[in-house]
């Protein structure tokens, strides 16, 4: 978790608003959604006052417990569908504590499922999440650049650039580079 105010303006505050309607919008209290999620009741308080900016470990944990995919939580961010969005327009979410920056490169939509992210991992990074958001999803990851393993089901797969790993999840997974080399990817979610 970070420690810095978040962006009174920026992505941060909308994340916070979003979390907040969320749980409202189940009637759940806090507590009840630091059982669905695992994540402690204090840091959901300052996640939602925009306090601190979450993690993408905390972030996973939370669309976990409503059901949707962080991207998804992003597209509800993002606001309103337009067919073309250009790059300096897109929406970039970092985790600076871990070394995670996630560029969002279709354009936002609700009622739309399938979306392309652009991702890179600093040197020496470890994310791992509990649980899909919604079990089966599917995804399509193509590294460009560095070294990745991806571990699904229990099986890691270690990623060169150009190589493509198609897979749906629907247990743990992790997403992991060496000391010596960071990883520029992207996912294909369906």
């Amino acid at each position: 978790m970070e420690s810095y105010l978040a962006d009174e303006t920026g992505i941060d505050r909308r994340i916070a608003q979003r979390l907040r309607s969320l749980r409202a919008g189940r009637g759940w209290p806090l507590d009840e959604l630091a059982r669905r999620s695992t994540v402690s009741r204090a840091t959901l308080s300052r996640l939602e006052n925009a306090e601190v900016s979450p993690t993408a470990s905390v972030l996973g944990k939370l669309c976990a417990a409503y059901g949707l995919t962080m991207s998804r939580l992003m597209h509800m961010v993002e606001g309103e569908f337009a067919p073309l969005v250009r790059r300096e327009a897109q929406t970039v979410w970092s985790d600076p504590e871990v070394g995670f920056r996630r560029r969002s490169i279709s354009p936002p939509a609700q009622t739309l499922a399938g979306e392309a992210l652009e991702c890179t991992l600093d040197a020496a990074v470890t994310i791992t999440y509990d649980a899909p958001p919604r079990p089966g999803l599917e995804h399509h990851l193509v590294l460009v650049e560095g070294q990745l393993t991806v571990t699904v089901d229990g099986r890691a797969h270690e990623l060169r650039p150009g190589d493509c790993l198609r897979y749906q999840l629907f247990g743990p997974s992790a997403f992991a580079t060496p000391a010596e080399t960071g990883a520029r990817y992207f996912l294909f979610v369906v």
